[in-house]
């Protein structure tokens, strides 16, 4: 037994998950190419390699002839007959090769195969490992920054978070551990490319089923999400089970489960609604925080006209028009809101409109909407919407 070997296999096969058949069949390769660098060709040079004791046999194959004029492939009769005396000419005799007896050229050429196939083989268990979870997440651990990209050890590998996948005022320290969506997996001859994102809206959904058993299980599902990486994000949620409140199980007891993502993503605001196959509710829901009068969706233009209170206009429209703009991208349509007061100027709202909604609004707007809408407000943050039609 050639334990020496075997144990180097092992070894290997432990260490950096490369088969052993896959070692062995670069061994065989190795020994046949360092045989056609030292006679020049292999035609009649055959190897015998026991794989589970990984002894092996390596011999020539030579024809018994009187006179000898090819060396490989002939053996003279006087010659055979002092390896056995039966032998006579025509016989085919396998004759032992010592790979001791290799030149260095050989040697050192076989040996570079054998690495070359390891790493090879090293690089395509790596693959192969990324490659399972693209469009998923993982844990990364912060080397240094590089320029403006970011240099993250992912176990086996590094990636590189580029500039344009990092948010806007994260700022990481080395060994800081950090969550990354793999946008995709390359495989180039230095090893697999591997394309990482803290921007990409999935991250927060594939957050979210870490985080939300009933997201994990498929009772909730996350219909659509929309998100301004640093700043807020809004996801709709739909519950394929009558008794589980999908907005109550997103935010978890005392919003546990969706703080945690928000620590994870450096306090980037989080809105979770309801969705709705009502394009006019599943609109004024994504509208929220925002209280809302009237919707007119257009399924086919994919365009709907919005009308508000006057002073719920701002808060509609959100800071630098973000409200509106996540709404926009979550629910498909281009939302046109309007206050009361615009839309009975365009006719969209009867002149004594003011007159018949006396009343309807009794609570009073005490504070502008920039200190309503503040980054420390958690009720605006999770607030669940109701689902009535107006």
């Amino acid at each position: 037994m050639n334990t020496e070997l075997l144990e180097a296999l092992n070894i290997l096969e432990r260490e950096k998950d490369i088969s052993k058949e896959t070692l062995l069949d670069a061994i065989e390769n190795s020994l046949m190419n360092a045989c056609k660098n030292h006679f020049g060709k292999t035609d009649n040079i055959k190897l015998i390699m026991d794989r589970e004791t990984c002894d092996y046999q390596l011999y020539a194959e030579k024809t018994v002839v009187e006179e000898v004029e090819d060396k490989l492939e002939q053996i003279s009769l006087e010659a055979a007959k002092q390896i056995d005396s039966k032998y006579e000419v025509g016989d085919v005799v396998h004759v032992p090769i010592e790979s001791k007896a290799f030149g260095r050229i050989a040697t050192q050429n076989a040996k570079n195969l054998i690495l070359q196939k390891i790493r090879e083989e090293e690089r395509k268990v790596v693959y192969d490992q990324y490659f399972e979870k693209e469009k998923d997440i993982v844990t990364g651990v912060v080397q240094r920054y590089v320029g403006k990209n970011i240099s993250v050890n992912l176990g086996k590998a590094d990636a590189m978070l580029t500039e344009n996948e990092q948010v806007k005022g994260e700022v990481f320290k080395p060994t800081d551990r950090i969550k990354l969506y793999i946008v995709e997996v390359k495989n180039t001859t230095k090893g697999p490319k591997i394309l990482v994102s803290r921007t990409h809206p999935e991250l927060v959904k594939r957050l979210f089923e870490s985080e939300v058993t009933e997201v994990k299980d498929g009772i909730v599902e996350i219909k659509s999400i929309a998100r301004e990486a640093g700043s807020r994000t809004k996801i709709a949620v739909w519950s394929n089970d009558p008794d589980v409140d999908p907005v109550g199980a997103c935010v978890g007891m005392n919003g546990a489960r969706v703080n945690a993502i928000v620590n994870e993503l450096h306090e980037e605001k989080i809105d979770i609604i309801n969705w709705s196959d009502n394009p006019a509710i599943f609109i004024e829901n994504a509208l929220s925080p925002a209280k809302v009068i009237s919707v007119m969706a257009d399924p086919d233009e994919k365009t709907a006209s919005v009308i508000v209170p006057d002073y719920q206009l701002s808060l509609a429209i959100g800071k630098e028009g973000q409200n509106a703009r996540l709404a926009a991208r979550l629910t498909g349509y281009k939302i046109d809101i309007k206050s009361e007061t615009q839309a009975i100027e365009s006719g969209e709202l009867p002149e004594n409109y003011m007159e018949l909604s006396e009343g309807v609004y009794e609570e009073e707007y005490e504070e502008p909407y920039e200190e309503e809408y503040t980054e420390e407000d958690p009720e605006i943050e999770f607030e669940e919407v109701d689902d009535t039609e107006e």
